[in-house]
């Protein structure tokens, strides 16, 4: 055993100084993905306080409660933001994290006001949904939007990484995975939400209704002349005011825009602008059915 032991280290080492992969302590420390999902979820709890927690919560305790979250939330994002900057920025990572944290916690009050908009249309958009308190507890696009707000702030901030690691978090527990680089407007709903894709520069309207399976993404890249992909540009679909997307769509590209009031059908596949006001669907051959012989 020993001696499969040595083997099986010595081939990861060799593994490590082949092909990386390896955050070393003499060099800039990367952000840690368990420290951010820990944020992730102090963060819900500082957005909804209850809703989250074990145990209820007095409205006499919740002012010095509040002051305890923010202080532990702002010491510990703090280091994750600067770790992350110093991938980039190394001598001013200290300074500038500072003002991105402060920028970050005096949003998030617009961030509930936003997501109150956000239980409002799942709550108008689903019948099955009870009251709003359902919505806070169960549904996951409410998570999944909740999470992919907050990133955006430090998306806008130009913060490496971070934003990044807090929707995947999100991602991994709503199989919901939108860009933290989208735009989203208020009263914004997915249904049921699992495999629903939103790409990194689509631009999402008010009162936007989208169902499982609809993928907002880019076309085909294209590539320099040394066959490489050329990032950055506009990539991902517009999506105006009231829209409803039905499950399993796909819409592609920069240039593509739903225009305000459309609804796309089921199982639908654009690569083109679509007028506002506009009915979208898949005109299929009709379904029979017939007795079993």
């Amino acid at each position: 055993m020993e001696n499969l032991i040595s083997q099986s280290t010595q081939a990861l080492l060799e593994s490590y100084n082949q092909h990386g992969g390896l955050n070393r302590g003499e060099s800039a420390n990367l952000p840690s993905k368990r420290a951010i999902a820990t944020i992730c979820e102090d963060l819900l709890q500082i957005l909804f306080p209850g809703f989250h927690d074990e145990t209820p919560i007095s409205d006499d305790e919740l002012p010095a409660l509040t002051r305890l979250r923010i202080s532990s939330l702002a010491r510990r994002l703090e280091e994750q933001i600067q770790r992350s900057l110093q991938t980039s920025y190394l001598k001013e990572a200290n300074i500038i994290s500072k003002k991105i944290l402060e920028s970050f916690l005096l949003d998030l009050p617009r961030i509930r006001e936003l997501l109150s908009t956000d239980i409002v249309a799942a709550y108008e958009g689903d019948p099955a949904a009870k009251n709003f308190e359902e919505i806070i507890l169960a549904y996951p696009s409410l998570e999944a939007v909740a999470i992919q707000r907050m990133a955006h702030i430090l998306y806008k901030h130009q913060v490496p990484l971070v934003p990044r690691i807090m929707t995947e978090w999100a991602h991994a527990r709503t199989g919901i995975d939108i860009h933290p680089g989208a735009q989203i407007g208020s009263h914004f709903f997915i249904d049921h939400g699992t495999g629903v894709v939103i790409g990194e520069t689509c631009v999402i309207g008010n009162w936007v209704k989208l169902y499982h399976g609809v993928t907002l993404g880019a076309r085909s890249f294209p590539r320099d002349a040394s066959g490489k992909i050329v990032k950055g540009g506009k990539r991902h679909p517009n999506v105006e005011n009231n829209v409803t997307i039905h499950p399993n769509s796909t819409i592609l590209g920069g240039e593509t825009v739903i225009g305000e009031g459309s609804t796309i059908g089921a199982n639908v596949f654009l690569m083109q602008s679509v007028p506002p006001r506009s009915l979208v669907f898949l005109e299929e051959k009709q379904v029979k059915i017939v007795p079993k012989k």
